[in-house]
């Protein structure tokens, strides 16, 4: 905790929250003597408007450089493929290959997103206002990609290649070669609320747009995105950043990092969850990506951080769970992203071009869901698979507390615990497959797990062609619990492949009506992100297709790209690609298959 000034640590031992007068009063003292000093100079000089700003920004900058002091966040050895790394510059070719790329694997781009933090890691800050600091889900968006195309005789030519999403902050930062932007998430409510303020007076924006969490494609249109801003429109073969979509100017809002593709129409159905009311508003694309065709506010009451949208046939699905953003709190003194254990959770159901008086809302055991496996309909009911735990990653300990402990102790508490029985921690992050039944007719709601204790799992990936639709199997990775309690950090030491329609064979899944599931793991110290399931051209199962992923081996230092085949999942990966650098660990991952 930074040393504050014997005002604040005043206000402290009184046990006092910091109110928006103290904190506005505080901030405009700080500016009085810079004020006082500028004031000596005389004034009647005439001064272009272009001028006044640019000296403006000027003291802006000399007084932020002169409060605020950034600080490198420590870093343990077990975290040490988190750290950043530089961009390539250019295409590498691949040839380090193990074993063999099938030769019915499509041709095309494999490309993950995750965070690469400039200047060498997150950073927190130090003033008289307190401290702030970046959460683990920061950092500017870099992009990895592997290429995967054949010559003339059929062989497979292989390279790879990253670069960093060049977002409007990213340039302004990158231009002025030093940390800048000051974090605005975690820590003391008034250094948050005098970052918001400065880092919208010198750069128009509270916070940094980063782009960092996944990918997708749209009307053969690629962008990187990150719910906190719009996405970037990228050139998936050079990886540049081409420009902001903001769908012809009709969407000027914050935009869902795992937009879905409607079934049937290839409409894009996506959402954009913001601080301030509108809260909660929905956005259609057309098919080609022209136009926005529907919009609606759903009018929620608060404003739930709310990271995935499903979709099926017919249907909108909505999750509106206890995670949230709130800036009166905030400013209460309290921080401003928390999970509320004793919040509300309800899902919502609404017909495609709906609004907020057509929303069908289901209430829901609390808990805490960042990613859906898949939505559809089953008669009168709509089913819901999606990932569930009892507490939020995000965004932290309450300010104070250790957070290397904090976020240790909440997967080192699972360890021990391998049966239903022992199974009792409402504060751990153990994330498990779970289903809910809603019936559209009657109301009713059932729920219940699809997966035990034994391990837990999360960032989804499915047959992309069952999107909203029935499917049989779903994929993911899971975490190492030794791993991630050592770290403080999830990794993900292996895979798994549900049978969502099998019941498991085991005695003591039966008992509780758990799915069959196929486990995939890694060799010890190995670790995965962004995994994803590449369907097999013209395959006439669900699961004809392969699992493509980056791991990185800790012991070796040696970043890798695997393929797994579906069939055939509890095998060796039937080719291992070693990369020419090391990859961080990062978020979503996507394969383009090239389209002749």
């Amino acid at each position: 905790m930074a040393d504050c000034i014997t005002k604040a640590i005043q206000v402290q031992c009184c046990a006092q929250r910091p109110s928006f007068d103290q904190h506005k009063n505080l901030l405009l003292s700080s500016f009085q003597p810079l004020m006082g000093e500028v004031l000596k100079f005389p004034m009647k000089i005439q001064v272009s408007r272009a001028m006044i700003k640019k000296t403006s920004m000027d003291l802006l900058d000399v007084f932020t450089n002169s409060m605020f002091k950034f600080i490198d966040h420590p870093s343990l050895p077990s975290q040490s493929n988190f750290a950043p790394i530089e961009e390539l510059g250019e295409s590498v070719c691949v040839d380090d290959i193990q074993g063999r790329i099938p030769n019915d694997f499509p041709e095309g781009v494999y490309v993950r997103n995750g965070p690469n933090p400039l200047f060498g890691g997150f950073k927190s800050t130090n003033s008289i206002f307190g401290k702030s600091s970046h959460i683990w889900v920061e950092g500017e968006g870099m992009l990895h990609a592997l290429y995967l195309k054949k010559d003339s005789n059929g062989k497979w030519n292989v390279s790879y290649n990253n670069k960093h999403v060049e977002t409007d902050t990213f340039k302004m930062e990158k231009q002025r070669n030093k940390p800048s932007f000051l974090p605005a998430i975690e820590g003391d409510s008034p250094a948050i609320l005098s970052a918001y303020f400065l880092n919208l007076m010198r750069f128009g924006t509270v916070n940094k747009l980063i782009s960092n969490t996944s990918v997708f494609e749209h009307s053969g249109k690629f962008y990187a995105a990150a719910e906190n801003h719009l996405p970037q429109e990228i050139d998936i073969q050079t990886l540049n950043t081409l420009g902001t979509w903001d769908v012809d100017e009709s969407w000027n809002r914050p935009f869902t990092a795992h937009p879905k593709k409607a079934p049937g129409s290839g409409e894009l159905v996506m959402m954009g969850v913001n601080a301030m009311k509108p809260f909660f508003e929905i956005g259609i694309i057309e098919a080609d990506g022209s136009k926005l065709v529907h919009k609606s506010d759903l009018k929620f009451e608060r404003c739930s951080l709310s990271h995935d949208i499903g979709v099926t046939i017919r249907y909108n699905v909505i999750l509106d769970f206890p995670l949230t953003i709130d800036i009166k709190r905030l400013v209460n003194g309290s921080p401003l992203i928390k999970y509320d254990r004793e919040g509300y959770a309800r899902i919502g159901v609404m017909p495609r071009y709906g609004d907020a008086d057509s929303v069908r809302w289901f209430e829901v055991e609390s808990c805490c869901v960042f990613h859906i496996i898949n939505t559809y309909e089953d008669g009168d009911e709509v089913i819901v698979h999606a990932f569930r735990a009892n507490n939020s990653i995000i965004p932290g300990p309450d300010l104070g507390l250790n957070k290397f402990e904090w976020f240790s102790s909440r997967f080192k508490g699972l360890e021990s615990q391998q049966s239903d029985t022992a199974f009792s921690s409402d504060e751990s992050f153990f994330s498990r497959a779970y289903e809910w039944r809603l019936n559209m007719e009657n109301g009713e709601v059932k729920e219940r797990y699809l997966s035990g204790t034994t391990r837990s799992m999360d960032f989804p990936m499915i047959n992309e062609n069952y999107l909203g639709l029935e499917n049989k199997y779903g994929y993911a990775q899971t975490v190492d619990l030794d791993a991630s309690s050592i770290s403080g950090m999830a990794k993900y030491g292996g895979l798994v492949k549900l049978h969502l329609k099998d019941r498991s064979s085991s005695l003591m899944d039966e008992k509780q009506d758990y799915v069959e599931m196929e486990y995939h793991k890694f060799p010890e110290n190995t670790f995965s992100s962004g995994a994803v399931f590449v369907p097999k051209p013209d395959g006439l199962e669900e699961d004809d297709g392969w699992v493509i992923s980056f791991v990185h081996d800790e012991h070796l230092n040696r970043s890798r790209v695997i393929l797994v085949d579906a069939h055939k999942f509890t095998s060796e990966p039937i080719a291992i690609i070693n990369l020419p650098c090391r990859v961080p660990y990062g978020f979503h991952g996507a394969f383009m298959p090239t389209i002749s």
